[in-house]
């Protein structure tokens, strides 16, 4: 009986030292474009995590997939530590890459460059006093393709190119 009663107060004490960590409060800020290169493009995502707590939590690492036109665009993740100061604001950037074979396949759909609608799931793996735990955050939005890495003007740029 003794045994039972410790294994009840232990797992209690647990379930209740998780309500005294809150949740960081995430928000997507941006999603650009960075690069382009014979291998693909470069993307970042930008966070700003809000740590409400009085106390330090860790980013331990990430997850992320991402979809465009319903149409899967990148997956992935990494090991990065960051630190989530008590009760500030911190921005946390996410680099993502795109084949050129992914982007074909959404140009395909012929996208309004302007509103092309994405979705975003990801989850923020972060240490904390009383242990580990997953933020998930998700994201629909349109995204405007900046217009120096629009196909007509990169096409553009190759047609100037190969003119003598």
């Amino acid at each position: 009986m003794r045994k039972l009663f410790a294994l009840l107060l232990v797992v209690v004490l647990f379930s209740g030292c998780s309500k005294l960590v809150n949740a960081p409060v995430v928000t997507v800020q941006d999603l650009n474009v960075v690069s382009v290169d014979p291998t693909g493009a470069g993307m970042e995502l930008y966070l700003r995590v809000q740590n409400t707590n009085s106390f330090d939590v860790k980013l331990q690492g990430y997850s992320y997939d991402i979809k465009i036109m319903a149409l899967p665009l990148a997956k992935g993740g990494a090991r990065e530590e960051v630190n989530f100061p008590a009760n500030e604001e911190t921005d946390v950037r996410i680099p993502i890459r795109i084949t050129y074979a992914d982007l074909l396949e959404i140009l395909k759909r012929k996208p309004d460059p302007d509103k092309i609608p994405y979705q975003l799931v990801a989850g923020l793996d972060l240490d904390t006093p009383v242990g580990q735990m997953t933020v998930p955050v998700k994201k629909n939005g349109t995204y405007a393709i900046p217009k120096k890495y629009r196909p007509a003007a990169i096409f553009g740029k190759l047609a100037d190119f190969f003119k003598f």
